[in-house]
């Protein structure tokens, strides 16, 4: 298991490292994993919006659910559209080369994305599609830079378009895009999308180390511990000392 883990790391990092761009100021992405309203919510939006593209393999739809609370019965009914199993991992039925044709490399798998990139970049990533009828899919992304797949959150954001400033580069003009800004096409509010790009963030955040809280619960007991040992042995030593003295 650990070695699968690690080959697909490694083999998400060069996609993902394409993926940098320019050197934006990224969003504060201000998740809460122990908003499990939240976390339901971005399981939703990854399950209708990405899994047809984007698997997790290394995560349970089972573990998923028992984690962020959502009864096992419920989300095998609600999230789970392919008739996989509870137990099963979080796949999708894409063939790889079919995907490559598509989109110019196969989608990457996404157990890790919040781990490698950071939510700051992925939060600010959902928020800066903007038409640009040059690209296949008819759109861009200011922090990834001729992005090779669509806009799947349109229909909830709609179609932003590209703010623009010149630039001096190399002794020459350019136009740079440095933001977007909303046409009011989608099903979503301005604000109502900013909460559904932090709850898929939040989401992928859980999914890349899912026992993120039990290791921080652990370590508060552990050093809780550690401090009541350190008394005892404090005056322990004092006491021994006294007959010294």
């Amino acid at each position: 298991m650990m070695k699968k883990l690690i080959i697909g790391l490694f083999a998400l990092l060069p996609s993902l490292t394409m993926a940098a761009g320019p050197s934006v100021p990224l969003m504060d992405a201000n998740i809460d994993l122990k908003d499990n309203a939240s976390l339901q919510r971005g399981a939703k939006l990854f399950m209708n919006y990405c899994l047809g593209c984007h698997q997790m393999q290394y995560q349970r739809y089972e573990r998923t659910f028992r984690d962020i609370g959502i009864p096992t019965e419920i989300g095998q009914e609600q999230l789970i559209f392919d008739g996989s199993k509870v137990g099963s991992h979080i796949k999708n039925a894409i063939d790889k080369d079919d995907a490559a044709k598509w989109f110019g490399a196969a989608p990457p798998d996404l157990t890790l994305v919040a781990r490698v990139r950071g939510t700051d970049w992925i939060y600010t990533y959902l928020k800066s599609f903007y038409k640009d009828e040059s690209r296949p899919f008819g759109v861009n992304n200011v922090v990834f830079p001729s992005v090779g797949m669509p806009h799947v959150l349109q229909e909830l954001q709609g179609l932003p378009t590209p703010i623009t400033e010149e630039v001096e580069e190399h002794g020459h003009t350019v136009t740079k895009v440095v933001g977007v800004e909303t046409d009011g096409s989608g099903e979503m509010s301005v604000d109502e999308y900013d909460r559904a790009a932090r709850d898929l963030t939040n989401f992928l955040a859980y999914v890349g180390e899912p026992s993120r809280l039990e290791s921080e619960a652990l370590g508060l007991k552990v050093i809780g511990f550690l401090v009541i040992l350190f008394i005892l042995a404090f005056m322990l030593k004092k006491e021994y000392w006294r007959d010294v003295h």
